[in-house]
């Protein structure tokens, strides 16, 4: 047993995993342990009540609950909206995208209690081990990280033998789905999720179940942007967090954002899973039809390029990169005239953009009209520019010798 006796901090969820790594690094190690839960979204009053009380216990000397959901959205959600990042052209990073920052307080937190070492609950089968690691280890290379449920390679029953077996509580049971919840949506995971073919049941759903099964109205709604940060839901001025949460509600009744991501994983393989993600598909669709008035084809053409790289980062748990930032100082310069308003129409399983207007509109900005009038310039400008364009393709005709 080491001579360290400063105590552990465990990343905690309430979850399995994490209950077990409670009562067993306490024995392993003979340390005490500091449960830690940064809320990035996801966790009302009842659920923080309920997490301090199962972490104490199960033998925690102290809980912490770190309310993160701002700085979330300041160092990483106004980025994946600013990047309009969609994993895979349909996956917005619900869950995944929070573990840098995540790892980032626990060190903090490390830091002020004088502690050598953090530990998560993550199997060696999963994205989060590599995202924390990785994180952690660009923050404090000294920082020992402790998985006990990946490195042991414990299973279910194990760990459920193990509580009961010590007289603690067990986490809820029950549920055939793994659900993970955050400010920028939720992903389900379950037995369908683990091959290709089919998709989960309509009762998994947490937003969206039965969102298809009744006709609903047509609900039209305004989203004002302010340098590319949503800032107000139908003339209602919101800070953004509050105006996620509230459009999170709003659309998946609607079940936008609903749907199944294939693709891979930070390991390299392949991996699936459902996921709702309501205000991030809302506003990233509302966000990029503001780009298209505003920004010129090169403006988005540059930005599009870099913005799949970040997403790749973030996915990766690599944001705390310096590639990151600079990344982030790009479309943070992009965004300088992304401020207007948008008009959507919600209907279910359907989004759709009903118009956009902005002071900065490139298409209010010209004196001509498109398919009426060119007013920028003359018929012989025009005349003239199709010969230059034109030029290379004609010279790549005569050097084949194609012409007969």
């Amino acid at each position: 047993m080491s001579n360290d006796q400063s105590p552990i901090i465990l990343a905690f969820s309430g979850g399995l995993d994490t209950s077990f790594c409670v009562p067993w690094l306490k024995e392993n190690y003979g340390r005490d342990v500091i449960t830690a839960c940064v809320d990035t979204g996801g966790i009302d009053a009842d659920a923080a009540v309920a997490l301090e009380e199962r972490a104490m216990a199960l033998g925690a000397i102290e809980h912490v609950l770190i309310d993160a959901k701002q700085e979330f959205f300041d160092t990483v959600i106004r980025y994946l909206i600013a990047g309009n990042v969609l994993r895979g052209q349909a996956y917005p990073l619900c869950v995944g995208a929070e573990r840098g920052l995540q790892a980032e307080r626990l060190a903090k937190l490390a830091a002020e209690r004088n502690a050598t070492t953090v530990a998560h609950g993550c199997t060696a089968a999963g994205n989060d081990q590599v995202r924390f690691e990785v994180a952690l280890r660009t923050l404090n290379p000294d920082l020992v990280s402790l998985a006990p449920v990946r490195d042991n390679s414990w299973v279910r029953e194990e760990q459920l033998a193990y509580l009961e077996q010590h007289g603690l509580p067990l986490p809820p049971q029950g549920s055939a789905y793994s659900i993970n919840r955050g400010l920028w949506g939720i992903t389900i995971g379950g037995q369908e999720t683990l091959t290709s073919e089919n998709t989960i049941p309509e009762s998994a759903w947490v937003l969206s179940a039965n969102a298809f099964a009744e006709p609903k109205a047509l609900s039209q709604h305004t989203i004002n942007f302010e340098s590319g940060i949503p800032v107000a839901l139908d003339g209602a001025a919101l800070p953004p967090v509050e105006l996620i949460e509230k459009l999170e509600l709003l659309a998946g009744n609607y079940g936008i954002g609903r749907g199944i991501h294939l693709g891979d994983t930070v390991l390299g393989t392949k991996g699936r899973v459902a996921f709702e993600a309501p205000a991030a598909v809302t506003l990233i669709t509302a966000h990029r039809e503001l780009e298209k008035l505003v920004l010129s084809a090169q403006q988005a053409r540059i930005k599009d390029s870099v913005s799949a790289v970040y997403g790749d980062l973030v996915h990766e748990g690599k944001q705390l990169d310096l590639a990151c930032d600079d990344i982030e100082a790009l479309l943070a310069s992009s965004q300088e005239r992304v401020t207007g308003s948008v008009k959507i129409a919600l209907r279910p399983g359907q989004l759709f953009i009903e118009g956009v207007s902005s002071p900065h509109s490139l298409l209010a900005a010209t004196k001509g009209v498109y398919g009426e009038s060119a007013g920028e310039w003359t018929a012989s400008d025009a005349v003239g520019y199709a010969r230059i364009l034109s030029l290379t393709g004609s010279l790549q005709t005569r050097a084949a010798g194609d012409l007969s």
